[in-house]
């Protein structure tokens, strides 16, 4: 048997061990490559076994590692971030929800309708899945649980609405797509603007006939008074910061007025203006938002690191053309490999985080995707330089990797939300209200591969 298959299917598996150990991730990354490499060593030396494996490879990391950094693109990430935790400390989204809450009591399912419809917002404006979630999690489960709702449908709904921030632009994941696939993160963030619209779209319907079709999960109010022009006026109030600052960030990147780099500034700025009119950004909160911008960015870093490890040996054991090769002589067609690749993605989602499946899988299968002849390109109105074809693909995996939020055992939302949720929300109860809402997110996945256009469409009439 070749050396080299044995060692990847060691790295795979230590990588897989040392995550179930609960060793963070991007140690899990960086250890197994190391660990990989002494064994290669090892072999070499001892039985005259040679892999072509050494540590003076190791040295390119820190080059790979530098190029990484310099990125500009990158300089979104903490800005963003930076955005989403002062957001979050504005208190905007309590208003938002406030005013919601008297708006949709009438509507059956109303509660679970305006959660849906605040993560909406959130999306649009902060980008970060675990402050939403959270967020969402503290200011509605209890009031869901006081209005008798069924605790499976409440958590699963706050799950739902909480992990559309990955999708909806702007993204932190989109960021670091464009990063591994080579595209532009502008085309990105307008391509996944229907895909976004329409998955939230589909919950709100979901919610809304469930909820009538069957009451006693979501009851509506005994008593309500009628609305009045002023409960029009405070919810009008109420959204008016975050629609404020979703045209600063994404208006200024569809018109052509700034990059997502530069958008990503003005929207840390217009978060901290709308915390200061909130008089909500004194010290000990904006302390609390750099303190979560810089743990983010201290993840995020590690795992540039420990990817790029793991990166190298896989390539320089030949495991990228190893996993590209059994693709490509799958003899399924074009849209029977997207479709394959896409499976993959959504069966790691249950093990692995975005973040690696990201640094990790997007750049072996984008050769793939990139030389495939997908007679769409030619009708979809993106010049042919613009790689439609990665942008149509990678907004087909964010959908994908949003489902990885939602099931287990890795689902991060779930215990986000475990961590917030009243006592009578059980775990069980999470597990059960998120399956209808992960078999939402793959009926949007199949219209996104069935209508490329509603990708394309929009970065195409953009420039």
């Amino acid at each position: 048997m070749d050396p080299s298959f044995v060692l990847i299917i060691c790295l795979m598996g230590l990588f897989m061990g040392l995550l179930f150990l609960g060793v963070p991730v991007g140690f899990a990354l960086g250890g197994s490559a190391i660990a990989i490499t002494g064994l290669a060593v090892f072999l070499d030396f001892a039985f005259d076994i040679y892999t072509g494996l050494n540590f003076l490879r190791f040295s390119i990391t820190v080059d790979r590692v530098f190029g990484i950094m310099k990125n500009e693109v990158l300089i979104a990430l903490p800005m963003f971030i930076l955005m989403g935790n002062v957001l979050d400390q504005s208190g905007v989204a309590e208003k938002m929800m406030l005013a919601q809450q008297r708006l949709l009591r009438r509507l059956s399912g109303g509660l679970a309708l305006g959660v849906t419809l605040i993560g909406i917002l959130l999306a649009a404006s902060t980008g970060i899945i675990g402050a939403s979630v959270v967020l969402l999690g503290t200011l509605t489960l209890p009031a869901m649980m006081r209005a008798k709702y069924a605790p499976a449908f409440a958590a699963g709904t706050v799950c739902s609405a909480g992990t559309l921030g990955i999708l909806i632009p702007p993204s932190i994941m989109l960021i670091l797509m464009s990063t591994q696939l080579d595209v532009s993160t502008g085309d990105l963030f307008m391509g996944a603007v229907f895909p976004g619209l329409i998955l939230s779209g589909m919950y709100l319907l979901f919610i809304y006939t469930y909820a009538r079709l069957n009451p006693n999960i979501a009851p509506k109010p005994k008593e309500t008074t009628p609305l009045s022009i002023n409960d029009w006026i405070q919810m009008l109030i109420a959204i008016l910061p975050a629609v404020f600052l979703i045209m600063l960030v994404l208006g200024s990147i569809f018109f052509g007025i700034a990059t997502p780099t530069e958008s990503s500034a003005m929207g840390a700025l217009g978060a901290g203006l709308l915390a200061f009119i909130n008089k909500r950004l004194d010290i000990p909160n904006f302390r609390k938002s750099l303190e979560g911008t810089l743990r983010t960015m201290g993840f995020l870093t590690a795992i540039f690191i420990g990817a790029t490890c793991f990166s190298l040996v896989l390539r320089r054991l030949g495991g990228d053309e190893m996993i590209a090769n059994s693709i490509i002589n799958l003899g399924v067609g074009n849209y029977g490999t997207v479709l394959f690749v896409l499976l993959i993605i959504f069966v790691l989602g249950f093990f692995l985080e975005w973040i690696e499946i990201t640094m990790i899988m997007l750049p072996i299968v984008a050769p793939i995707i990139n030389q495939m002849d997908l007679a769409w390109i030619a009708e979809s109105g993106m010049d042919a330089s613009s790689k439609p074809a990665l942008i149509w693909f990678a907004i087909l995996c964010a959908v994908a990797l949003q489902t990885s939020f939602l099931t287990p055992p890795v689902g991060f939302a779930l215990f986000y939300i475990k961590g917030v949720a009243p006592p009578e929300i059980s775990l069980k109860h999470i597990y059960r209200g998120v399956v209808p809402f992960i078999i939402i997110q793959l009926i949007a996945l199949g219209l996104v591969v069935a209508f490329p256009q509603l990708v394309t469409w929009l970065p195409g009439v953009s420039y």
